[in-house]
C-alpha cells in the first residue's frame, strides 16, 4: 500500500555543493580539516628542525648535483663513459668545496689574529662616540654600562667560538662530501627514473623538470655573479688598504645566494674594519664601492639574466628566506629560494587542483589554459594519432 510505504530518510535528498564539498572531506567540517593540516605542518617542520643537520647538507648536496649535472651530459657526448664524467665531475666539486672550506679556515684564523692590534683603535672610537652622548644628556652610568657591553674583548671571544665551531663545520663537509659522491653517480640514471614516473604521474615528472630547470638557473646565474661581486669587492679592498680583502670579497661571494639581505650581510664586516683603519672616510669609500657594485651587477643586469626562472613573487622569496633561515640555520638562508620553489612543486605544481595558488604565490601568474599547460609541460604524453 503506498500509504504504507516508508518515508524517504532526509538524508537521501541532500544534494549541492555542500554535500558535495562534505563528502570530498571524508564527512569532516571544514574548520576541523583546516586544523588538522595545519597541526601536520606544525609536525612536518618540528621533525624538520630535529633533522635540520642532515636536511642542510642534503639539500645543498642536491642543488650542487643539479647545477653541475649538464656538465655531466656534455662529457658523455665528448666520448666518455658514465661512470668516468660522473667521476671527473665529482673530483672538480670537491676540489672546488675543499678550496673554498680551506680558504673560509685561514681568512677565519688569520682575522683572530687582527682583531686584536685594532684594540686601541677600537677603544678610541668608542670614548669618542661615548663623549658624543654625553653632550646630548646620556648619563655617567649609562655611558659605562654601554661601554662595558661594548668591549672589544667580547669580539674577540665570538671569534674565537667561531673558531672552535670549525670542526663540526669539518664534520659537515665530510659528510657533505660523502652525500655528493653518491649523489653524483645516481644522477647518471635520473633521465630513466624521470620517464618511469612521465608513465604514472606526468604532471609530478613535469613539476620536477621545471624545479630542476629553475634550481639550475637560479643557482648558475647567482654562482657567476657572486664571483664578479666577490672579486670586484676584494680588488677594490685590497687597493683601499682595507685588511683581509679576500675574505670579504669570499663572503660578499657567499651572500649573493641570499636574497635582500645577503648585500647587508656582506657589507657590515669589512665597513667596521674600514672603520678602524682609516676612520669615516674610508668606510664612506668602502660603502659607497659596495652600493654601487650591488646595484649595477645584482639589481641591474643579474635579473635580466634570472628573470622568471623560480617563478615566485617577491614577498614569498622573502618570506621563504627568514622561514629556511630559522628552520636550517645559516644553510637554510642561502638555500631559501631552491627550497621554496621545492616546497611549491611539491605543494602546488604536482597536484591539477592546487594550480590556483600560483595566482598568489607567482611572480607574473598567467591563466593556465590547455594550450599553455601542453607547452608548459615537456613530459606530458603525446596525443594519439
Amino acid at each position: 500500500m503506498e500509504a504504507d510505504a516508508p518515508l524517504a530518510s532526509p538524508e537521501r535528498h541532500e544534494s549541492g555543493p555542500e554535500s558535495a564539498a562534505r563528502a570530498a572531506e571524508g564527512g569532516l567540517p571544514r574548520a576541523l580539516v583546516v586544523l588538522l593540516a595545519a597541526a601536520s605542518v606544525v609536525i612536518v617542520v618540528a621533525g624538520i628542525a630535529g633533522v635540520a643537520w642532515l636536511v642542510g647538507p642534503l639539500f645543498l648536496a642536491l642543488v650542487i648535483v643539479i647545477t653541475v649535472h649538464p656538465v655531466h651530459g656534455r662529457l658523455v657526448r665528448l666520448g666518455l663513459p658514465g661512470w668516468a664524467a660522473s667521476g671527473v665531475l665529482l673530483l672538480c666539486v670537491y676540489g672546488v668545496l675543499l678550496v673554498l672550506a680551506g680558504t673560509i679556515v685561514v681568512s677565519a684564523a688569520r682575522l683572530a689574529t687582527v682583531l686584536p692590534g685594532y684594540a686601541a683603535e677600537a677603544n678610541g672610537l668608542l670614548s669618542g662616540a661615548l663623549g658624543r652622548l654625553a653632550e646630548f644628556g646620556v648619563g655617567p652610568e649609562q655611558l659605562r654600562a654601554l661601554a662595558a657591553s661594548l668591549d672589544t674583548s667580547r669580539l674577540v671571544g665570538l671569534v674565537s667560538g667561531l673558531l672552535l665551531g670549525l670542526t663540526g663545520l669539518l664534520g659537515n663537509l665530510v659528510f657533505l662530501l660523502s652525500l655528493l659522491l653518491f649523489l653524483s653517480f645516481e644522477a647518471a640514471g635520473v633521465d630513466r627514473r624521470r620517464a618511469l614516473l612521465a608513465e604514472d604521474h606526468a604532471e609530478a615528472a613535469a613539476a620536477l623538470t621545471r624545479f630542476a630547470s629553475g634550481t639550475r638557473r637560479y643557482m648558475a646565474v647567482n654562482t657567476v655573479f657572486g664571483l664578479l661581486v666577490g672579486a670586484v669587492d676584494a680588488i677594490a679592498l685590497a687597493l683601499l688598504g682595507v685588511p683581509l680583502a679576500l675574505l670579504w670579497g669570499l663572503l660578499a661571494f657567499i651572500t649573493n645566494y641570499i636574497p635582500y639581505v645577503g648585500f647587508w650581510v656582506g657589507l657590515v664586516p669589512p665597513m667596521v674594519l674600514a672603520l678602524l683603519v682609516g676612520g669615516w672616510p674610508l668606510t664612506v669609500t668602502v660603502v659607497a664601492i659596495y652600493l654601487v657594485v650591488n646595484f649595477v651587477l645584482t639589481s641591474l643586469i643579474q635579473p635580466r639574466f634570472i628573470g622568471d626562472a623560480v617563478g615566485l613573487s617577491v614577498t614569498v622569496v622573502l618570506v621563504g628566506l627568514v622561514f629556511w633561515g630559522w628552520l636550517l640555520g645559516p644553510i637554510g638562508a642561502v638555500l631559501a629560494t631552491p627550497l621554496t620553489l621545492l616546497a611549491k612543486v611539491l605543494l602546488v605544481d604536482v597536484d591539477p587542483r592546487a594550480h590556483w595558488a600560483n595566482a598568489l604565490i607567482g611572480s607574473s601568474p598567467r591563466p593556465r589554459t590547455p594550450a599553455s599547460a601542453a607547452v608548459e609541460d615537456p613530459v606530458a604524453s603525446p596525443s594519439p594519432p
